[in-house]
């Protein structure tokens, strides 16, 4: 090994045995499972079944053996008649039946006895001797059966009789075989025929599951109703269309979600690229630039903090939102930025004198998003003037938003408060771009923490009034 080592420099590998395991092969398929279940559960009871028929033919045949053998020794019991002298055999007329495989003894002196081999013979010999009663018993191929001969109840003699047990064990041996290939053929065919049947009651189901996920991604309006069914499948049914109730609320969720992040990123990002272009346009000076960047910071701020409000609140199964905030400095804030840059119309806040504070549950970008909208609305509709009114209570926090334009007509108002309607505009050819989405975020947020927004009809100007749970 050293020499191999010098002379080819490589260390000699050793050849370790590779160990096959066997690899129990399972099903993956539901059909291959339950069938797989019903072939062992149909295994167990014909295989019980096949055992109890070949044990219990086994045992009727031997008992028919046992029959012949005591009804025959019985038979020639009768013809012998004990007496003084000895034995006396009355041999029938035709006695040739009851001769053959017929042992008499006289105490242990045979009288009688059939050409059989040394071995049965010794048997029949043995099995006389210790015969009190009717004794069956197995020999090799022969069943022998001994029945005592009595004179005044003292045993004086023995009659044995011998059969041959081979026709009998080769039906059974028949039987068993017969048996065995029926249970065979009988388990071949439940194995198909429940394979066949699984598949066949698997098949709505399959197709149930591909006409479900075939709606989750094309049109998740449809839904299976109430069509007669089955049991489990209408069971079945009612799951997946409950699932794509889920599915379709999550569907508008996002939409709403995405729709009110545009809408309410619209603004300050209109203003943010307005900057931009005033400074693209021309050079500025530094002055000038200092304040454009400012603008453009603020309104990214805001966008950043609209992001992050609105997709807090999104959340599915957030808990309510907890803080609490000055509403005051809030509507001021709303008022200044709604009326920044525009003259007309003209904005006042005003707020209940005998409160110095009114402040609420709410947080502070929550209550921003909240009357953002109806502030933008009063301002679209308003021709002179909008008046913001604040005022609190023993429970809630009340904002009041007017404004001197049109108002909104009663009939608009009283069915279903169509003006907080998602996508709702009262004049389409306003010239306004916006989605009809802002009145609907507002009261959606304010109903998710606690409070709401109504919407007080009539020709006197647009009247919306929010309330908030204080703080």
């Amino acid at each position: 090994m050293r020499m191999f080592r010098q002379l080819t420099g490589l260390r000699p590998t050793t050849l370790r045995p590779t160990i096959l395991r066997p690899t129990i092969l399972r099903p993956t398929t539901l059909r291959g499972r339950l069938a797989l279940a019903a072939l062992a559960t149909s295994v167990l009871w014909v295989s019980v079944a096949t055992a109890a028929f070949n044990a219990l033919l086994g045992s009727q045949l031997r008992a028919q053996a046992d029959d012949v053998l005591r009804t025959r020794a019985d038979a020639v019991v009768a013809t012998v008649e004990p007496g003084a002298g000895g034995f006396v055999v009355r041999d029938p007329t035709d006695d040739t039946a009851l001769d053959a495989g017929v042992w008499i003894f006289e105490g242990a002196r045979p009288i009688e006895q059939p050409t059989a081999s040394p071995a049965l013979d010794a048997a029949a010999r043995k099995l006389a001797g210790r015969a009190t009663a009717a004794v069956v018993e197995d020999h090799g191929s022969y069943r022998l059966c001994a029945v005592p001969v009595l004179d005044a109840g003292r045993k004086v003699g023995t009659v044995v009789t011998a059969l041959s047990a081979s026709p009998y064990r080769a039906t059974a041996r028949t039987a068993l075989i017969g048996s065995i290939a029926l249970a065979v053929l009988l388990v071949a065919g439940i194995y198909l025929l429940s394979r066949r049947m699984v598949a066949r009651a698997l098949r709505p189901v399959t197709a149930m599951s591909e006409q479900a996920a075939e709606w989750s991604g094309t049109d998740i309006s449809q839904r299976f109703g109430s069509a007669p069914r089955p049991v489990e499948l209408a069971a079945l049914a009612n799951r997946l269309d409950e699932l794509l109730d889920r599915l379709a609320a999550v569907v508008r969720h996002e939409q709403q979600l995405s729709n009110e992040l545009s809408h309410e990123l619209r603004t300050p990002l209109a203003r943010v690229v307005a900057e931009a272009e005033w400074l693209l346009r021309r050079s500025r000076g530094a002055e000038d630039r200092e304040r454009s960047q400012r603008a453009i910071a603020a309104d990214a701020a805001a966008m950043q903090e609209i992001c992050r409000t609105l997709l807090t609140e999104a959340r599915a199964g957030s808990p309510r939102a907890s803080g609490r905030s000055e509403l005051l400095p809030i509507v001021e804030a709303v008022a200044e930025a709604a009326g920044q840059g525009r003259p007309a119309p003209v904005i006042t806040v005003t707020a209940d004198a005998s409160l110095p504070v009114v402040a609420v549950g709410v947080p502070a970008g929550i209550v921003e998003r909240i009357l953002a909208p109806l502030v933008d609305n009063a301002r679209r509709h308003g021709r002179h003037r909008i008046g913001i009114a604040v005022s609190g209570g023993p429970a809630n926090a009340r904002v009041v938003v007017t404004d001197d334009g049109e108002g909104v007509p009663g009939e608009v108002a009283g069915i279903g408060e169509a003006v907080f309607a998602p996508g709702f505009r009262g004049d389409p050819e306003d010239g306004h771009d916006g989605a009809g989405l802002g009145l609907a975020l507002a009261r959606r947020l304010a109903r998710q923490v606690g409070g709401d927004v109504i919407c007080v009809p009539g020709p006197g100007g647009g009247r919306f009034e929010v309330t908030l749970p204080m703080g």
